[in-house]
């Protein structure tokens, strides 16, 4: 069997994951979440002000507009992140994100000729990547 099928199999298999499922259920729920969705809506609109007065002429920019959008933006940010649906998909999301990696590091170094059987990517579970050179 080639490559491209086997990649293939490897995607239904994530695909059948309990973290991939988790995951499409916790998008799911965010993609319908009116309240969420306006809150998004209103960062990006906010963000998007925030950027055209920062790209203003130094002499036309008003700090205080700045600052008071800016402050605007990370509090609707917060309140975005403190959405039982949005935590729900950042946890989701960061499980999904280290299968990926995963499986990812195990293909690389597969293409460096390490034996795929016992090849073992990096734990990626604790956090910070400085210094980390696994994911690429």
């Amino acid at each position: 069997m080639d490559a491209i099928m086997k990649a293939r199999e490897l995607g239904k298999a994530i695909q059948g994951d309990a973290r991939f499922k988790a995951y499409f259920a916790a998008k799911e729920k965010n993609d319908t979440d009116e309240g969420l969705q306006n809150l998004i809506g209103e960062f990006n609109l906010q963000r998007e002000n925030l950027s055209m007065e920062i790209s203003k002429p130094d002499e036309e920019k008003n700090q205080e507009k700045i600052d008071r959008l800016n402050t605007k933006m990370r509090e609707t940010y917060a309140e975005i992140m403190s959405n039982e649906n949005m935590k729900e998909y950042s946890r989701a999301k960061g499980e999904v994100d280290l299968l990926v990696n995963q499986v990812n590091q195990i293909i690389a170094m597969c293409c460096e000729g390490d034996d795929p059987d016992t090849c073992q990517p990096k734990d990626c579970g604790s956090g910070g990547c400085s210094g980390c050179k696994g994911c690429g």
